[in-house]
This record gives structure tokens, sequence and C-alpha cells, in this order.
């Protein structure tokens, strides 16, 4: 043990002096050359950033491709890619550590980078990729705001980068069908969709000090475009989704999967026109500052979607009177003449309205969805994308539509609804249905308030809302060094 924490000791102090040698290195220059094909036998070279979390799902995905090889982990945090290392043990060539992207970016031994970092860090680390001349695989959501996914949509199309965004559904054959199924119009016109998040997310805990840094991190690198200002939790890693500066709540952390989906089945290839949120931190004091509970409505001219997220104890499990029974995660498409129920990632199943089976469609894994990344890198054809970063642009932007409206909404009494789409039915059961959710957990709004929403006017055309506080908040401010470059 002593030997071991010996040589921990010293490649800290080695990853120390690398990473003060390169603190000040500007991103790479933009290489707008034409990329090289790739023969059908070459394996492309993959370097992962981000190693927890996500990011070991990353590794396995790519060590399980035969035709890519993975040569780089890139984190900020040491002790967090040295996890990894059993599973590098019987590779021919062990992949090299780097604690700094920008170590990557001139590489000529790379192809790919993997992106499963915290969110505010994902479209800084797509753009300067691709300026390096890599294609990018980038976890959900691509982006931290609404002009961060636009911005990575210019920068791909300027420079002919595949740039795919990690909702692994769109890749899954059980879930591909069930979506075709939707649109096919077997089920009726469809103009109404619930993405459904039912999944407990307990307390952070209420403390009044700093997190505690582990070991050997590099904070500034953490921080990256983020305020460098070690937040005030008990613990840095994934909590960070519930921070503001760095995260995006569930809306923004598991709902993108759902919003994806169901976007996808009701064929809307721009944003919504209206978006209304409503919900809160509710149940709980901590030290989070985004909603932990929260309905959000997404209104074009011809459909609606419902986004329903509940981060406390699902003490009465949701059926909505559907023959698929009890829903957590999941999607649901609501036709003229019936409706499908996706109850995970890989499958659907189809009913009428008297309750008769009209199709059923199950398979497939993430696996599915970093294979698909791979032969459109080689064919070069971004139509080959499962998931092209536009798509991924669109769905993530709804998650943060929806935070935009919440943060500049005002406490409201229990029982508040908005007004944007009252009058479906669907849109009333899904709000009862969250009411008595929070009173089954017993929510005391005297000690956490319930906040409805700035209802949100948005052109689609121009990605921008006509409410200056609003736009405002469509961006941020970016620390020096770490700006975001626009085409």
């Amino acid at each position: 043990m002593l030997a071991q924490l010996s040589r921990r000791d010293l490649l800290e102090r080695a990853l120390a002096t690398a990473a003060a040698s390169v603190a000040c290195l500007p991103p790479a220059r933009v290489r707008a050359e034409k990329p090289a094909a790739v023969g059908p036998n070459d394996r492309l070279r993959v370097a992962v950033v981000g190693a927890n979390g996500r990011g070991g799902y990353h590794i396995g995905g790519w060590l399980a491709n035969p035709e890519t090889e993975l040569v780089a982990v890139c984190d900020c945090d040491p002790g967090v890619a040295a996890k990894e290392e059993k599973r590098f043990a019987q590779l021919p060539r062990k992949p090299a550590f780097e604690q700094d992207i920008r170590r990557l970016l001139d590489r000529q031994d790379i192809d790919i980078i993997s992106i499963a970092s915290p969110n505010h860090w994902h479209a800084l680390m797509t753009i300067w990729a691709m300026q390096a001349g890599k294609d990018v695989y980038v976890e959900k959501p691509c982006s931290h705001n609404v002009l961060e996914g636009r911005v990575m949509v210019d920068w791909a199309r300027k420079l002919g980068r595949l740039c795919q965004m990690g909702a692994q559904s769109r890749s899954m054959p059980g879930m591909r069908q069930a979506v075709e199924f939707v649109t096919s119009g077997k089920i009726g016109a469809v103009k109404l969709a619930h993405a459904l998040c039912y999944k407990r997310r307990p307390s952070i805990g209420l403390v009044d000090t700093p997190a505690p840094l582990p070991r050997g991190l590099d904070f500034d690198l953490w921080a990256g475009p983020a305020p460098a200002e070690v937040p005030i939790r008990k613990k840095l890693h994934y909590d960070w989704h519930w921070d503001r500066r760095t995260g995006n709540g569930d809306l923004g952390n598991q709902n993108p999967h759902e919003l994806d989906k169901a976007r996808w089945g009701l064929g809307k290839q721009e944003l919504p026109k209206r978006v209304v949120s409503l919900g809160g931190r509710l149940g709980y004091v901590d030290n989070g500052d985004v909603a932990n509970s929260q309905v959000t409505i997404y209104q074009w001219d011809d459909a609606v979607l419902v986004s329903d997220v509940r981060g406390l104890e699902i003490k009465a499990p949701e059926t909505f009177g559907l023959e698929a029974g009890p829903l957590g995660v999941a999607n649901i498409w609501w036709g003229s003449e019936g409706y499908v129920v996706a109850p995970n990632y890989t499958s659907g199943v189809a009913f009428d309205y008297d309750g008769k089976e009209l199709g059923k469609w199950s398979g497939g894994s993430d696996q599915h969805h970093y294979d698909n990344f791979v032969t459109a890198v080689k064919s070069r054809r971004r139509e080959d994308l499962n998931l092209d970063i536009e798509d991924g642009h669109l769905s993530s932007a709804l998650a943060h539509l929806g935070n935009v409206s919440w943060a500049l909404g005002k406490a409201v009494e229990p029982g508040t609804r908005p007004s944007l789409a009252a009058d479906d039915p669907r849109v009333k059961l899904s709000l009862e249905s969250f009411e008595a959710h929070l009173a089954a957990n017993g929510v005391n709004f005297a000690e956490t308030s319930l906040t409805l929403g700035r209802t949100l006017t948005i052109d689609p055309a121009t990605e921008t809302s006509d409410d200056p506080e609003a736009n405002r908040l469509f961006t941020r401010e970016y620390r020096k060094g770490y700006e975001l470059p626009r085409v």
C-alpha cells in the first residue's frame, strides 16, 4: 500500500506540472480541410473525455466495437480515470491518460472525441474537437443553453464534421419500429405526446461549506466556462446536475431522452412556438437550485408535448388508465385512433382505445448507438446518423426552454395551473396526476414554493423569444479563455 501511495503521489505531481504547462494554451487552430476518407478495414481511434458516470459507458462502447480503438482517456480528476485501469489490462495498447482536453486536440492519432463531461462543458469541448478535425459523440444534453446547441450545429456544417448526441434510443431497433408505427398513421393523427421522467432523486443535502475537492483534481479545468467558484454542497461529482451553473436539473438530465423521442414521434423539426413550466425544488430544502418536480408544456400550431418530471418518491404508480401498466421513464404518443407507449429505451406497444393490442416491438442496447456513429464516420454521410447534432440541439433546447420559463416564474398557490393548452383533457390529466403526486409526498408549500413559469413565445426561425429576459437566459457569460466560438 505504501508503494502504491508513493506512485500516486508522483503521478499527481507529474499531472500538476503537465496541467500548468498547457493552462494557457489556446484551442487548436481550425482545420477546415475536407475530412480524409476512412477505409472499411481501418480502425477509428477514439479518446473519451470524462471518465465518471456516463464516461464508463462510453469507454465500454468503444472497447466493444471492433472498428474502434480507445487510445486516450481524459479527465480533470485523475482518481476517476484510475478506476478504469482494470478494463485496460488485457488491451494490446493501454490508452494514454490526459488531464486537459487541449492535450488531445493536436494529436493526429485521434479520429473521434467522445464527450461525457458535465453539461456546462459539452458545447465548448465539441466545438474545439470539431475545429481540430475530429468527429464527436457527445452526451445529452448536447448543450447547456439554447444558443450553444445552434452554434454546435453551425460548426458541424461549416467543417463537415460528424456529430451525434448520446440519446441512445434513437438507434434501438425496438424503439425505431415503435416510432415508425407512431408516424405511419395507424393510430390516426398524433397531436399530443407525453415525455415522462418518474425517477426518484434524493435530496443532495444542505451545507454551508464548499464541496471537498478530490485529490489531484484540477478545479480550474473542471469549472471551464463556468465561474471558478467551488460550489457549496456535500460533494462535487454528479451533484453538479442540480446546480444551474453546470447542470440542467432532471429536465435536462434524464428527460432529454424522452423529449427527443416525443418530438421524433410528433415529427417536429423546429422549436415550439409557446412554452410554459410549472414546478419547483419541492419536498426538501438543500443546496440544489433547479426544479426536481416539473411539468412543462410545449405547443406548436398543431401539436402539444407535455414533459412530466417527478423527482420525489412515486407512491402511487401512474398508468394514465392505459393497458401498458405502471409508467416510470416512458413516452406516450396519443393518436386519434389509438396510442403507443414506450415504457423504456428499447420497446413500445400500441393499442386502440378499446384495449386491443395493435403491435409490440423490443430490442436494442446502447451499443447500437455507438455502432451507428462509427458507420456514419466511415461513410462521411450525415444522413447515416440516427441522431445528428441538429436533432440533438432541438431536443436539448426543449429542456432549456422549460428551465428558462421556470426561472422567470413566480411563486403561486398550490393548484395553480398554466393556461397553455388548458382545455386539452390529457394535459388536464397530467396536471391532476402531478398535483396528486405532490400531495402524496406531503409537500409543504410554505417551505418549498410552487413556481408557475413565464409563458414564452418563441420564433422557431431565429430560435429567440420576444422576451428580452428570456433571451438573456438562452445563453450565458463565459469565463475568459473558455468563450463560445461563433461561426
